[in-house]
């Protein structure tokens, strides 16, 4: 019996994405993007500054994911960070981290968690050997860049994921800190809702920035 050649056709905006992405999505057999990503990516791509607004289980992370090694080129360059993706916790950057490792896997990029539980010079140090994605808490960013532990000059890309935590912390002072040293770089926040809170910060930041919501 003959073994099946099965040829996987590309909705857009997948079809537009970095070779690599869809040889990985092509493993992964997903081949339609979700109505959130066929409004999201395309605008994210862009270039632009983009509030991304979407319930539970729209394709946020996964969009997160895929714009990230796209605007990486799925390959390791330099010695510091070109993308920093903020979360609420330890847990959530573990989370994130694992669901990245699926893409990332094949590729040359450098994937770093700095968790709040771990002492700061002992991240300093990690980071220093090399890293192109960095996830991280708020509070432990902040620290880093307080305490030079952390070069921003080549950061392309700077995200937080389920952005709505900074509406019931106090992280967005350290957010609007940390973004002050931060220059010539996309900023993406994703949520489910368009807080005012979040909204505040394009006075800060998020400068002409859209929004893509559903």
């Amino acid at each position: 019996m003959r073994n099946k050649t099965i040829t996987f056709y590309f909705s857009m905006p997948f079809k537009k994405l970095d070779s690599n992405i869809k040889e990985m999505l092509e493993h992964l057999e997903i081949t339609i993007p979700t109505p959130f990503q066929c409004k999201s990516i395309p605008a994210i791509k862009s270039g632009a500054n983009i509030f991304c607004t979407a319930p539970k289980n729209s394709g946020k992370t996964t969009t997160l994911i895929l714009t990230t090694l796209h605007k990486l080129k799925c390959e390791a360059v330099g010695s510091t960070p070109r993308a920093i993706i903020l979360v609420e916790n330890d847990e959530k950057a573990l989370e994130l981290y694992n669901a990245f490792l699926t893409y990332t896997k094949p590729t040359s990029l450098r994937l770093y968690t700095a968790g709040e539980k771990f002492h700061i010079d002992l991240l300093k140090s990690e980071i220093f050997e090399g890293i192109d994605i960095l996830i991280s808490t708020p509070k432990t960013m902040n620290k880093l860049l307080l305490l030079e532990g952390i070069n921003t000059m080549q950061v392309k890309l700077f995200c937080i994921d389920d952005a709505d935590f900074l509406v019931k912390s106090n992280a967005s002072a350290d957010v609007i800190s940390i973004t002050q040293s931060i220059h010539k770089c996309q900023f993406v926040l994703y949520s489910e809702k368009m807080h005012p809170v979040l909204k505040r910060l394009e006075s800060y930041f998020m400068e002409y920035a859209k929004i893509v919501a559903i």
